[in-house]
């Protein structure tokens, strides 16, 4: 079984942030009208979400594989 790398959930978190940051700042502009203020928000967006989904994804690593699948069998 092979978990993914610390480089390799950074990468996720960067291109996926990337791509969230670019809707968010479109969001912005068309709720502000201000291009300064639209990409503001998204700076400020890009770096604490970045690291938030880099926890969430290295907490995920540390739940071992199937087991939520057999927690919910135990319900049965």
């Amino acid at each position: 079984m092979q978990k993914e790398s610390h480089i390799r959930s950074l990468l996720k978190g960067f291109t996926w942030r990337i791509i969230a940051t670019s809707t968010t700042i479109t969001i912005a502009y068309f709720v502000t009208g201000e291009v300064r203020d639209a990409l503001t928000i998204g700076g400020i967006g890009f770096f604490g979400k970045i690291f938030i989904y880099y926890l969430h994804e290295r907490a995920w690593q540390m739940a071992p594989r199937g087991m939520i699948r057999k927690l919910l069998s135990r319900r049965k």
